[in-house]
């Protein structure tokens, strides 16, 4: 593995050294290194458990916050769960050398469009050290090196999960510098690793909005940016009560200082008279501060006073933390409209028994993911059948929504003729 004391740019033309080898490696030894790091996760793990508690105290030193050292923390159950995921991934067929079309072409010309691997994915996450085995395994099963930039916060962490996982994945057949760590320096690095375009193919951010405009400064490399998520869940004058309840606590609070999590409830004004108060309730009984429009706080009076007035910049804000925006409004067209102006494409939900509602939702909405009478927090690659995922991309283009194998992958165009020649 390259130290990390090494230059960005050794690291980065290292791992595009090893890319090179990595696209001719064959399924069966890709999957072979990566039960080899699921082994020595759990072979290892008073290791990992031993870096995580540093990190650990440095964080509550610093005052981190609940949400963002629950992020951080790391137990039996958790590696437990790493492993699982790097499994997970075995098990998933091989994207590279998948034929997604082809055709022959009336000169005879046959023309096969199959995927191939990126080459150097380089991956800059806050907070979760989890990301580092989970975009590793990624990265590997795709065919692709890569190179992880993790933040000072789990600094410890993270240098024990690399380091295990490319000395695993080495000695389960993969090329030397398949797996690399770029210590978490300051923005000087970061700038460094977003212009290795000689060597690095794509960056993935996994963070909040300062990480995306940090990289969008100076970012000369590619870029996908699996960036903030101002999730929605809208309840329809037609849902019921019982599950729209259900589905806004968990939407809520599952996990609350995840991307996917929600960060603000519109309700609509047919069925707010009996809804909020029910359900700002249930809200503050779990511990979740509310700030409600002026008409939530009117018709949750009894909780007036612990309900603060809900601003303009409350709408556009991801909370990551037990807080929750709540709005009435007066149509499943004026939901649509207030998703559109402060969503952040990320996941967005409707509860909802009317068809019409549900499908005028679906359309409306420009997000990654829409859900009809389900919870944002289903947006992950493990929940979609794709193993893991390095992040959940709000963009367009390449990648849309949970970044798992394919997403990892381009094409080419393979071309076979008989002395073909054009005229």
């Amino acid at each position: 593995m390259a130290t990390v004391i090494s230059p960005v740019a050794d690291i980065c033309f290292s791992a595009k050294r090893a890319a090179k080898a990595l696209a001719r490696v064959d399924t069966e030894t890709k999957n072979a290194a990566l039960e080899e790091i699921a082994v020595a996760l759990g072979e290892r793990a008073e290791e990992i458990l031993e870096a995580n508690a540093l990190d650990m105290q440095a964080g509550r030193e610093a005052n981190l916050g609940d949400a963002l050292l629950d992020r951080l923390l790391l137990d039996e159950a958790r590696i437990a769960q790493i492993a699982r995921a790097v499994r997970q991934i075995v098990a998933l067929g091989d994207p590279v050398g998948e034929v997604i079309d082809g055709h022959r072409l009336p000169n005879g010309l046959d023309v096969r469009k199959v995927r191939v691997p990126l080459g150097v994915v380089a991956v800059v996450y806050e907070a979760r050290p989890n990301v580092t085995i989970d975009a590793a395994a990624l990265c590997l099963k795709s065919g692709n090196a890569i190179v992880l930039r993790g933040s000072s916060s789990a600094l410890h962490s993270n240098e024990a999960l690399a380091r295990i996982a490319s000395e695993a994945a080495v000695a389960g057949g993969l090329p030397q510098g398949c797996v690399s760590l770029v210590a978490g320096g300051g923005r000087e690095e970061l700038a460094e690793l977003a212009t290795q375009k000689g060597a690095v193919d794509l960056i993935i951010p996994r963070g909040g909005e300062g990480l995306k405009a940090a990289l969008e400064e100076v970012a000369t490399v590619p870029v996908i940016y699996a960036a903030s998520g101002n999730c929605h869940v809208y309840v329809d004058a037609s849902a019921d009560e019982e599950t729209a309840e259900r589905i806004v606590l968990n939407a809520k609070m599952q996990r609350p200082g995840v991307c996917n999590a929600a960060e603000t409830l519109l309700v609509h004004k047919d069925i707010a008279a009996e809804f909020v108060p029910r359900i700002v309730q249930a809200l503050l009984d779990a511990g979740v501060e509310v700030r409600g429009d002026e008409h939530t706080q009117t018709l949750a009076e009894e909780s007036r006073g612990r309900i603060e007035a809900a601003t303009e910049e409350d709408w556009g804000t991801e909370y990551l933390a037990m807080t929750l925006a709540v709005k009435v409004v007066s149509s499943v067209e004026e939901a649509i409209a207030h998703i559109g102006r402060y969503g952040s494409g990320h996941s967005e939900a409707i509860v909802t028994r009317e068809t019409t509602s549900a499908r005028a939702f679906q359309l409306g909405v420009d997000a990654a993911c829409v859900y009809v009478n389900a919870s944002t927090r289903f947006t992950d690659g493990g929940e979609f059948g794709m193993g893991a995922e390095i992040g959940n991309s709000t963009q367009k283009l390449h990648v849309r929504g949970p970044i798992g194998l394919r997403e990892l992958c381009t094409f080419k165009y393979l071309v076979e003729g008989d002395g073909h020649v054009r005229a």
